[in-house]
């Protein structure tokens, strides 16, 4: 048999933030009243050194198995009293908190009279829930300390090679033939200019050379399972069709009939459909005037490698016949690998804009007009002009150049952000151009230099100083006249118009997803933003974390970065893999979901609504029935507000806990009081913003704290209309900041669903509200329940109907 709850209620006066309006004597005097409150009492400051020493004292003295602690936000100090009542040897989820500061004292300042009687129906409400509430104990997971990082690129080098000096395993996962994504393709770096070749070399020998890094090129992620320190991971490697044997000798490149443009050379090189791969870069820093080859070990470890084009290929075997070693097997299949991982670090990194997609500008059908990547390639000595600056229409020497900026960047029809490092590329390389060929004209038309980088401002100063003309403008066409390429814009800062002759045009290309993103995603069962981009758990507070736990985020694959955020990017994502390496077990929060397996009837709904794959259907007793991996839920509570048999629910957010929280709220004068649903995340947290802006709105609101908007069922708001609530408010976070993913989606769904039937059940839908707040709203919180307040005062004069028939009545 249950033991019958012994509560104790301590409130707190934080000297004057909340003693200073609620009068904190009357309201724990009142919590002595409650049912099973068997202690209550009032302190200065709960949460000192004295005051938690005090509730470990009451704990024990009168044999408490309940705590309610009415003081400031459980966002503040929820985690310090959980521990408070565990060294007392309580459980520390049977603790509860009543908000009297941020969502009282604070945004009631000029009504005392109100504030108290809140605060006692907060206290009434927490007590309420603790009644019911039960022990948990964390859900104790393994750790397997192997890394998953996917793509090799500079961030997820970085990110492997800080993984490995600490002395765990990495699986490091690419889908080209070699390391060191787009950057290897660059000649020089900026803000210093220097090369870039001292930059990648050394990384990528490091990572090909580093005992506790295996590299899979030319391979994929094909499926993932498992949860945080338990992935299970499918990696399907593409046949490379040329064996370790290799030693690079070219014979099959010489024999290959088969020819197709080098990328990014436009047109200007070829190469073969067998090549080699070198993992090698112009040595352009050392400034001294000669080109130099550096070889680095390859894809299987010698310094070059041949690699078959398979799109090119037309499989006629003369590679084969040519190769002296026997190292070359076209028809070799490929292999899958299943290996486990602790955790992954997503590091796909990004493609370029394809300026196709704005044909004024003319690319691919203007043979002068270049991307800015095709033009650094022509800059660079070992490119497909040998860094002579030539026409690629004739190959003739060029004499003015125009670049335009932000291509597929900062316009409506395309990608409306910023990708933060097109000016700049653009500014190197016309400094570059300017200082070997100094008489050539360069124009540069653009919206606005953004130059927000470490010593970006004076690379544009010396861009300025060189004699580069700056128009500010975007162009409206690019079109061949006379051989030479018009630009017509509009200078914006003169109000003049613009027709000049180019020899070439370089467009600035914006980043923009890998292609292959949306799959990594699905796989991953991590969002993408409105572009394309991965999501990160919290743009400011969890930078590279993502909504499922145990994977993170590096590099550009969350956004267009520049090389030092790309680095810095990539330690932080290996920093959060070492925190999760550093136990043998990790403890994840027990607020979880739970099903009755003789309610389900294994209808599935509850799988459509979680995005962590934590439901699964099993076979019980010759039927089907919802089964739920506790290491994989995030605690939402979405499926349990939308399965129609009520077969789940949510551990410490019951359903039966929320009702008696409701009911306590509507005890007393119902009709004068909004019930309001706040997400844990965002709204619950406005509403705390509001109180620490002290933004005083009326004191008839009762906010309960739920973790996500779509734990908010049907029935919870029809409960708070049967026990007579003036009106209700569904308070998620902003589309797209859910941190469950969906759970916001989900609850606009069943708010707007319900609206439609509140008429049948004798309920004006507008007494039910649906706002979005974030966590630094607290403005637009107060100005909803001031709007909510202000309806509900005319419910109350009878100038608005409580019901469909009396609002046709008034109307």
């Amino acid at each position: 048999m249950a033991e019958e709850p012994r509560i104790g209620v301590f409130v707190c006066h934080c000297g004057k933030n909340i003693g200073g309006v609620v009068d904190v004597v009357k309201v724990a005097e009142y919590a002595k009243t409650l049912p099973n409150v068997v202690y209550a009492s009032h302190s200065l400051y709960t949460c000192s050194d004295a005051g938690q020493a005090e509730i470990k004292k009451v704990i024990k003295e009168y044999r408490l198995n309940r705590v309610v602690v009415a003081s400031c936000s459980p966002k503040m100090h929820e985690p310090t009293f959980r521990a408070c009542v565990s060294e007392a040897g309580l459980n520390p989820y049977l603790f509860e908190m009543a908000n009297i500061r941020e969502h009282c004292s604070w945004v009631h300042m000029n009504d005392p009279e109100g504030a108290t009687l809140k605060s006692m129906d907060l206290v009434k409400m927490a007590v309420a829930k603790a009644r019911l509430l039960e022990p948990l104990e964390p859900i104790i997971v393994p750790v397997e300390r192997t890394v998953l990082v996917i793509g090799g690129g500079l961030a997820g080098m970085r990110a492997a090679l800080d993984v490995a000096d600490s002395g765990y395993k990495v699986m490091l996962v690419e889908k080209s033939p070699r390391l060191g994504g787009k950057t290897i393709l660059l000649g020089k770096t900026f803000p210093k200019v220097d090369c870039t070749a001292c930059l990648v070399d050394e990384m990528v020998s490091r990572v090909l050379t580093h005992p506790r890094i295996r590299v899979l090129t030319l391979s994929e992620v094909a499926g993932v399972d498992g949860y945080v320190g338990n992935f299970i991971v499918r990696v399907r490697r593409s046949s490379p069709k040329v064996s370790e044997k290799c030693v690079g000798c070219g014979r099959c490149v010489e024999k290959c009939p088969v020819e197709t443009d080098e990328d990014f050379s436009h047109g200007l090189s070829k190469r073969k459909a067998i090549y080699l791969v070198e993992n090698a870069l112009s040595n352009t820093g050392c400034e001294q005037g000669f080109e130099k080859i550096l070889h680095i070990p390859g894809l299987v470890g010698s310094p070059r490698t041949a690699v078959v084009d398979g799109k090119n290929c037309i499989g006629c075997g003369k590679c084969v016949e040519a190769c002296p070693v026997n190292a070359i097997d076209l028809k070799a299949p490929g292999v899958e690998e299943v290996f486990k991982a602790g955790a992954i670090i997503i590091a796909t990194g990004f493609d370029l804009f394809n300026p196709l997609r704005k044909p004024e500008y003319g690319y691919g059908r203007l043979r002068n007009v270049l991307t800015s990547m095709e033009f650094e390639r022509m800059l660079t000595p070992d490119g497909p002009t040998r860094g002579k600056l030539v026409r690629p229409s004739d190959m003739n020497p060029v004499g003015k150049i125009a670049f335009v900026q932000c291509v597929g960047c900062r316009d409506e029809q395309t990608n409306i952000y910023c990708s933060r490092i097109c000016c700049m590329i653009t500014l190197k390389q016309a400094l570059l151009v300017k200082k070997n060929n100094p008489k050539i004209d360069i124009t540069v038309f653009y919206i606005d230099v953004r130059a927000g980088g470490k010593e970006y401002e004076t690379i544009f100063r010396m861009a300025r100083e060189a004699g580069i003309r700056f128009i500010r403008g975007r162009p409206s066409s690019v079109e061949e006249v006379d051989g030479m390429l018009t630009v017509s814009a509009e200078d914006t800062l003169s109000g003049e118009k613009v027709e000049e002759p180019f020899d070439i045009v370089v467009l600035a290309v914006g980043m923009q997803p890998t292609e292959g993103s949306d799959r990594i995603g699905e796989i991953l069962r991590v969002p993408r933003d409105q572009y394309g981009f991965f999501m990160e758990a919290h743009i400011k507070l969890k930078p590279v974390e993502t909504v499922v736990n145990g994977i993170f985020l590096a590099g550009s694959c969350a956004g267009p970065t520049d090389i030092p955020m790309t680095i810095a990017r990539g330690h932080a994502a290996a920093s959060k893999t070492l925190m999760l390496f550093s136990k043998d077990f990790i403890e994840l929060e027990p607020i979880t979901s739970y099903v009755d397996p003789m309610k389900c009837k294994g209808c599935l709904a509850c799988t459509k609504m979680c995005p962590y794959q934590a439901l699964k259907p099993v076979e019980l007793e010759g039927r089907k029935v919802i089964q739920v991996t506790q290491s994989m839920c995030a605690g939402c509570g979405t499926c349990t507000a939308g399965c129609p048999f009520n077969a789940l629910n949510q551990h410490h957010f019951t359903d039966e806990q929320i009702f008696a929280q409701i009911d306590a709220a509507l005890e007393e004068n119902p009709k004068d009081k909004i019930i309001s649903f706040n997400c844990n995340w965002c709204s619950y947290a406005g509403a705390d913003m509001a109180g620490v802006s002290r933004f005083e709105y009326p004191s008839s609101v009762r906010i309960i704290r739920v973790m996500c908007s779509g734990r908010v069922s049907e029935k919870m708001i029809i409960r708070a209309f049967e026990k007579g609530a003036g009106m209700v408010l569904v308070a998620p976070c902003h589309p797209a900041d859910c941190h469950y993913i969906s759970g916001n989606e989900w609850a606009r769904r069943r708010v707007e669903s319900l609206k439609k039937r509140l008429g049948k059940m004798g309920v004006n839908p507008e007494r039910l509200w649906f706002v979005y707040v974030s966590a630094a709203e607290g403005n637009v919180y107060q100005n909803t329940i001031i709007k909510m307040h202000d309806v509900l005062q005319k419910l109350k004069r009878g100038e608005i109907g409580w019901g469909v028939e009396e609002a046709k009545a008034v109307a």
